[in-house]
């Protein structure tokens, strides 16, 4: 099978792989520019980014901004005119803000998850950075695509498709996870190439798509080429990867796991997440922590009412403390067996 790179706009991936934003902590500039750099999108996740920083405590919001410029910079180095990505999720707080700076760092590719990016195309309005929502179902891709259309006149650059068996937040409430199978969700799939399709059509315009979650090696890689995706985003094979920029106790926390201990959580802001089962997330059920200090994270937490906070936990996986930290992952988590290089990732998948 002929393996095409991925146009988007002017922008153009010789490899059709984009590698998934993973926060906190997780997808910053190494891996990003990495992936970049062998022919990829590589992309950094806004959540805490700035989290290392000392003044992060203090003023979050405003010291993620500018260690975002700072990331992005970076990456654009490393990325020897490659794509770098960033991905910032719609309840972030002062979304737009985030969005805005990344923008004027002169990042790519904007994609945005978790919630509907309903005003992306205004934030980056006048600027050449690609805009891609990130939808899991026909409903939602309808909606995003024909709220841009009466409002701004404009398509996505690239369209996200995150299916059930993605890492961290999901876009999807229980009961869809269970219902989902593999043929099922398929179908879903091929909806939403066909209302994007209509858009494209509308707009006489191209408008790719990506499908992500489990997407691990090439045969999976090459079953979403032939389904009709034009691109592939992956998460969970870079994190075991050298480049990530994860702690090295996380990456051997995944290349340690079984299939039973990669699970279903729910996450104190009001989304269901998959990751590893450990003792954070055994000691965390039914409890309630006593949160002395706001990270000004996301717009859905309500730290009176939240089970733990989400940005502590996140924070302690990333730095390597894999018994207290929360461990967001892929289903595919279980399948990582060691610690390779992103060029070795990249070879394998585009290499008969």
């Amino acid at each position: 099978m002929e393996i095409k790179p991925l146009q988007i706009g002017e922008l153009k991936a010789k490899i059709p792989v984009i590698q998934g934003g993973m926060g906190v902590g997780i997808s910053l500039s190494r891996l990003a520019g990495s992936v970049a750099s062998c022919g990829g999108i590589g992309v950094i996740s806004a959540a805490q980014i700035g989290f290392r920083d000392p003044d992060f405590y203090a003023h979050p919001i405003e010291t993620n901004l500018r260690v975002l410029k700072e990331e992005i910079q970076k990456a654009k180095r490393l990325a020897q005119d490659g794509i770098i990505g960033v991905n910032i999720m719609v309840v972030t707080q002062r979304y737009a803000e985030y969005v805005k700076e990344a923008v004027k760092a002169g990042v790519d590719l904007i994609i945005s998850g978790a919630g509907l990016p309903t005003t992306l195309p205004q934030l980056v309005e006048g600027s050449k950075t690609k805009i891609a929502p990130i939808v899991s179902t026909v409903k939602s891709a309808a909606v995003i695509c024909k709220l841009w259309d009466r409002k701004y006149k404009r398509v996505p650059d690239l369209v996200v498709i995150e299916g059930p068996k993605a890492g961290g937040h999901l876009g999807f409430h229980k009961e869809e996870l269970k219902k989902y199978t593999k043929e099922s969700y398929e179908n879903e799939i091929r909806g939403i190439f066909q209302i994007v399709d209509e858009y494209s059509q509308k707009y006489d315009k191209k408008i790719p798509v990506a499908v992500a979650g489990g997407i691990f090696d090439r045969a999976d890689f090459l079953h979403a080429l032939e389904l009709g995706a034009d691109g592939v985003q992956m998460g969970t094979r870079f994190v075991t990867t050298y480049e990530c920029d994860a702690a090295e106790e996380y990456k051997e926390a995944y290349i340690k796991a079984t299939k039973e201990e990669i699970q279903i959580v729910d996450s104190p802001v009001g989304m269901p997440g998959r990751a590893i089962c450990n003792d954070f997330i055994r000691e965390s059920q039914g409890k309630k922590e006593k949160i002395t200090h706001c990270f000004q994270c996301i717009t859905t937490c309500n730290p009176k009412e939240t089970p733990y906070c989400i940005t502590k936990a996140l924070i302690a996986a990333a730095k390597g403390d894999i018994r207290r930290g929360l461990l967001f992952c892929g289903e595919n988590a279980y399948r990582c067996q060691k610690i390779e290089h992103v060029s070795d990732i990249m070879k394998e998948l585009t290499q008969s």
